[in-house]
Formats: structure tokens, C-alpha cells, sequence
């Protein structure tokens, strides 16, 4: 076992992260809907010793396009619920961890905790929760919403949203439910602690009817970078998931991120930060540059124009090879991505084509391509280097990308001694990522 082993997830989007993935010879157009096709990749997921699956869900069809006409270009359309999808891949499997995205904007803090509890237990102990706050105006006309809640006020209500669902979890004691038949009493009263929460924007009495989770509470992962979001996630996280495009924004990143942690009292190792890549491999470098080109090639302007219309607005009247006007200001939607996108548009040389295929193939994360020997210096440098503690890998297109990060990326960081062979811990997400379970906390009146 490395002494400090690199955490791996795997973040598989719909038919692919590439948003042209699912047009290349060879991809399953229909994965994202095939649950044994799932339950595959979550064993084989496990063979290779990831930490952990990965979904960065919203309740909506999200997406800028301004007819039906352009969003039939968009492949990430149907896809399944995953609290739903992760009862039926821990059936499968034994030490895999699962972590999926719950809004805080569009949920009720009761349902999530409860949800999250009961998942604790079917899954024995390996589920998170992704904590973010929705970002799209799609989600918002889904829950009765004209417009898209603001975003300082989305984040308000994230904090009080998760104490809420802390608290709920807190509700009974570890040891609370005695279930003694002798006497008739099924739980010690003298462990039990009724939330009684009235705040802000949530008045929740509680208790919640589900034990305290196996894990204690459920790893916490959170994908927000802009100020209010370092702040929740110093304050919450076990999980920050980001996008940085380069070994110095991941370094400062990082810095940054830990930093808030020890202002929330907290230890550097509580946090895990992992950042997303894209691995576009091939057996030589010049297989893995030509599978890049024709998957860049497949993005359709119908499909690339809107992942920047909520940064530039309408572009289609202007020259795809030609420059970038200037950026929207005041956006709305989640902030870290726009201001990501508009320090790509400001980079030399960039065109609309250029920044739209970036934005398509990984939605703004780090894209690396090469052979698995290429992938893994780049790993290896960040994550010696103070840019990360683990990654979260996306797949351009199912399945034979998905089988080379198990089968070729996988045991060359294996063999550099960076990921571990074996999983460790109890048996919970929390124990294979070397995570402390908390410990209970009493915040109800009685």
C-alpha cells in the first residue's frame, strides 16, 4: 500500500463525458439507460480498485440551446436518477463507493437526509452526497420558478440545508435502537435528540426514522469554487471535485481549499481534493492525437454554440474561426465555469470552434491526451506537486475507453507505486479513503 495512495473516481456522463463521444465507431449510444451495462462497469470499476463512481446529476434536461431543433444535437438527455441506480450497482459489488449530486435548491433537507441515510445501509456504508446548489434555469421551471434563484442566495440556504441534514442524521444516537424484547422498548429515549430546527428558510422538528448512518454521515463531496463555495466546502467537504485546466490553477486550488478548511478548524488530510480529467489514450501518441481530432471533429455547432451562450451570448451570427466578443456580465448560472471559460476565450489564438470543442469534450475540465505512460506524468505531477490528493476520471465514450483506463491507465499507476492494489479500511467509502468518521453530535432541544 502507498503511503499516500491516489484516490480515483470514476464520473461516467450519460453516453460518455465527451459531448461527441457517443457518435465514434465502436460507442454504445444507448449506455446511459442500460442498467447491466452499469452493473459492468461498476464491477470492472472495482477490479481495478476505484474508490468510488461518480455522478454530477441535475433534475433537468440542462442545456442553452434555443429551439428543440438545436438541443436534438444534445446526447445527455436520458439519463437515470442515480440514488436509484446506486441500490442496484451495490447489489453487484462489495468495496466500490458511489457519489451522487442532490440539489439543495430544489430539495426539501428531510427528504435527503432520510434518502442518504437509507442508501448508507443498502449500500453498506459506501454512498456520498454530492452537495450542490442546481445551477440551471431549467431546474428552476421544473419547481415552479420563473428565474433561477440568485446565487448568493443559493448558497445561503445551501449552509442551512446541510446543518439541517447533519442534524437529521444526528437524530439517534449510534447505540440508540436497543430493540429489547424482554423489556418491549425499542429505542433508548436518553438517545434520542429531536432536531427542532427553525432558521432562515427551513423549520424542520424532526426526527428522522432512519438510524444514524453506518458511515456516521455519508461522504460529503462538494464541487463549488467560487467564494461561497470554498467557504461551504472548507466547512462540509470530504470530496472537492473541481475542473483546473492546469498544474498551477490546481496547485493555488488546493492551497486555497485548505486553507479554508484550517479556518473551519479542520485538518489539511479531512479534505480530498480531485479534480476531473478527461484521458484520451491511445497505444502511441500519435493514436491517442488522431482519436482526439475525430472526436473534436464530431462536435457539431448545433451541439457547441450554446455551452457558451451563458458567457457570450448568441454567437451562430458570427465567423466560427474568428474571435471571441467580449463576456456576459452578471451571470446567473455557476459561477466558477464562467469564469473558467472566459479565461480559455482569453487565451492566444482562441476561436469560437476552438473554445465550443473544449467546452464539448470535457466541459471544461483538464483534457490529456497520450498514451497511458503520458496520462499518468501528468497525474503523477499534480498530485506530487500539491495539485491534488486523487482524480476523478471521465470517459469520453463507452465502453472501450472506460475498459482502457481500467486496463492500462489503472495498473501503470499501479506500478509507479501511486495507487493502491488492494482496498483498505472497514469496508465504507469513508474507511477506503482514509476518512474519520464523525463522531455524533447532540444539536437538538428537547
Amino acid at each position: 500500500m502507498p503511503a499516500r495512495p491516489m484516490k480515483l473516481g470514476l464520473n461516467i456522463v450519460a453516453n460518455g463525458a465527451h459531448a461527441a463521444g457517443w457518435r465514434m465507431p465502436g460507442a454504445r449510444t444507448d449506455a446511459a439507460m442500460d442498467i447491466r451495462f452499469w452493473q459492468e462497469m461498476a464491477r470492472a470499476a472495482e477490479r481495478a480498485r476505484f474508490h468510488f463512481m461518480f455522478w454530477a446529476d441535475g433534475i433537468a434536461v440542462r442545456h442553452s440551446a434555443r429551439d428543440d431543433d438545436e438541443l436534438s444535437y444534445n446526447a445527455r438527455i436520458d439519463v437515470f436518477e442515480p440514488l436509484t441506480v446506486i441500490g442496484a450497482l451495490s447489489a453487484v459489488t462489495e468495496h466500490l463507493g458511489f457519489v451522487a449530486s442532490a440539489s439543495t435548491t430544489y430539495n426539501e433537507p428531510y427528504h435527503i437526509a432520510r434518502k442518504f441515510a437509507s442508501l448508507d445501509y443498502v449500500t453498506r456504508g459506501r454512498v456520498g452526497w454530492n452537495v450542490v446548489t442546481s445551477w440551471s434555469e431549467q431546474e428552476a421551471f421544473n419547481f415552479g420558478r420563473d428565474a433561477h434563484m440568485e446565487h448568493g442566495l443559493r448558497y445561503r440556504r445551501a449552509e442551512e440545508f446541510v446543518d439541517v441534514v447533519f442534524g437529521l442524521w444526528d437524530s439517534w444516537e449510534d447505540d440508540a435502537f436497543i430493540r429489547d424484547k424482554a423489556s418491549g422498548r425499542y429505542f433508548d429515549p436518553a438517545k434520542l435528540h429531536t432536531l427542532n430546527h427553525r432558521g432562515e428558510v427551513f423549520a424542520v422538528k424532526g426526527p428522522l426514522n432512519v438510524a444514524r448512518p453506518l458511515q456516521g454521515y455519508p461522504v460529503i463531496a462538494q464541487a463549488g469554487s467560487s467564494g461561497p463555495g470554498q467557504d461551504l466546502g472548507g466547512r462540509i467537504a470530504d470530496l472537492i471535485y473541481t475542473a483546473q485546466k492546469s498544474r498551477d490553477d490546481a496547485i493555488a486550488f488546493y492551497a486555497s481549499v485548505k486553507r479554508q478548511g484550517e479556518v473551519a478548524g479542520r485538518a489539511p488530510g479531512a479534505m480530498l481534493v480531485m479534480p476531473g480529467v478527461l484521458p484520451i489514450m491511445g497505444r502511441t501518441r500519435q493514436e491517442a492525437q488522431d482519436r482526439f481530432a475525430q472526436l473534436q471533429a464530431l462536435v457539431h455547432p448545433a451541439l457547441g454554440l450554446p455551452t457558451l451562450r451563458d458567457t457570450y451570448g448568441d454567437l451562430s451570427h458570427l465567423p466560427p474561426d474568428g474571435p471571441l466578443p467580449s463576456p456576459l456580465e452578471g451571470s446567473n448560472a455557476l459561477k466558477s465555469a464562467h469564469q473558467s471559460i472566459v479565461r480559455l476565450g482569453n487565451q492566444p489564438g482562441m476561436t469560437i470552434r476552438k473554445l465550443y470543442q473544449i467546452m464539448a469534450g470535457a466541459s471544461g475540465h483538464n483534457i490529456s491526451v497520450g498514451t497511458p505512460a503520458d496520462i499518468a506524468d501528468v497525474m503523477q505531477d499534480w498530485f506530487e506537486n500539491g495539485g491534488c490528493d486523487g482524480w476523478n476520471i471521465l470517459v469520453p465514450f463507452l465502453p472501450e475507453p472506460a475498459y482502457e483506463i481500467f486496463d492500462w491507465l489503472v495498473p501503470e499507476l499501479q506500478r509507479r507505486g501511486l495507487v493502491a492494489t488492494e482496498y483498505a479500511g472497514d469496508g465504507t467509502l469513508r474507511g477506503s479513503l482514509g476518512l474519520a468518521r464523525p463522531a455524533f453530535r447532540s444539536r437538538g432541544r428537547r
